[in-house]
């Protein structure tokens, strides 16, 4: 079968309940989560919320402009307090279940009928705190305490290279989209560092960056997939395409080797920043279950008023959809054949970098997909547990 580390994972680690269950643990409630940048939360009480698996979490603005993050979740009953997406409170978190309320740092403020609860100690009934870290203006928690790397200390050896973007100052450009896909989370987020589809499947965006791409795995303990590519002139560019390349104007917070290029970094395991030189986005692949994922995305921009980059931005939108259209077909087409009796792993070329690696990661910290015949459903967890143990 030859190096296993170039062998994709076994198809059965695509569709398996139990192996979902597994990876929620090691793979995602250990590791940082986008909840929003601190744009979205600009005022006093402005709050943003976030749920991924069973948890909610909330994030808000206090009275000192200091961002607290809290599982959304009240210390009475376990109703959940803020609704929707985003929104402001005023002053206090109130459920709306017996009306406990929460000043803006956590604290319980306001505890109706308090006589019939004796002598209860308030302050031990505040809301649970999640860890968090501001990462160039984005607000990320990690749900289970690890010692892994910060964000920082994984983006660490790209800081100058993002700097110039000014990620710091951007603003939204418009509100966060849910986009659902009938597939299992990895099949997204493998198509996005898979280079060699891209001539193949993606006429368009190829002809936009010819043969530019180039890929790397990076970033403290290899946490950052990085992929790049320059907008060129081509022959049979489509109109978009065309007039994208046309009319992007210069901008002078960028030096001139990043006037055209896009670039893509995905921070480990879910998470991808997509930087055009006239904006950026962040693509978060939120598992629902072994063959469902929530797509959700959040476009941002310096402000900028002038007519040709508001163009650029409609145009790069358009292009990006038809992009995103094909890979739509790419990984349903992908997810079907895995479940057939036809396949179960295939060879990884050698420049499939960010694939081999991230087959690697998985391998390491769920040592149960290494076999390539899949276990029991009810096995599943104690044969992890035991390759973890050796």
């Amino acid at each position: 079968m030859g190096d296993p580390s170039h062998q994709s994972l076994p198809s059965w680690t695509y569709s398996s309940d139990a192996f979902f269950e597994l990876e929620k643990k090691a793979l995602f409630l250990s590791n940082w989560q986008l909840v929003c940048h601190i744009s979205n939360i600009p005022a006093s009480g402005d709050y943003f919320t976030f749920e991924i698996f069973s948890e909610r979490i909330l994030v808000a603005k206090g009275r000192e402009g200091r961002v607290h993050a809290f599982h959304n979740v009240c210390a009475h009953c376990g109703a959940r307090l803020m609704d929707g997406p985003t929104g402001n409170c005023g002053e206090r978190l109130t459920c709306p279940y017996h009306a406990w309320s929460y000043d803006l740092c956590g604290t319980l403020a306001h505890l109706p009928f308090r006589e019939e609860f004796g002598d209860i100690n308030l302050s031990a009934h505040g809301l649970k705190p999640v860890e968090m870290e501001i990462f160039q203006g984005f607000i990320f928690v990690r749900i289970t305490p690890s010692e892994g790397p910060s964000v920082a200390d994984q983006f660490a050896p790209y800081m100058a290279d993002i700097l110039p973007y000014r990620f710091e100052e951007l603003r939204p450009l418009g509100r966060v989209t849910m986009r659902p896909r009938a597939v299992n989370w990895k099949q997204i987020a493998d198509n996005y560092v898979d280079a060699l589809h891209i001539p193949v499947a993606h006429k368009g965006l190829s002809t936009l960056v010819g043969n530019s791409y180039g890929l790397e795995v990076g970033g403290k303990d290899g946490l950052v997939h990085k992929l790049w590519a320059d907008v060129r002139d081509g022959r049979k560019n489509t109109l978009s395409n065309q007039l994208y390349n046309a009319v992007l104007p210069t901008f002078d917070h960028l030096p001139d080797e990043l006037q055209k290029r896009w670039v893509y970094y995905r921070l480990w395991p879910n998470l991808a920043f997509d930087i055009y030189p006239d904006q950026m986005d962040f693509m978060q692949f939120i598992p629902l279950t072994a063959t469902s994922t929530m797509i959700r995305e959040l476009p941002f921009a310096l402000p900028d008023d002038r007519r040709e980059v508001k163009i650029a931005r409609y145009l790069n939108w358009r292009i990006n959809r038809q992009v995103n259209a094909e890979d739509t077909d790419l990984i349903s087409r992908v997810q079907e054949g895995m479940a057939t009796s036809a396949f179960n792993q295939g060879p990884f070329a050698k420049s499939e970098l960010c694939l081999i690696d991230s087959a690697e990661k998985i391998r390491g910290l769920i040592p149960v997909a290494r076999q390539s015949t899949k276990p029991s459903e009810n096995d599943m967890a104690t044969i992890n547990g035991e390759l973890l143990a050796i």
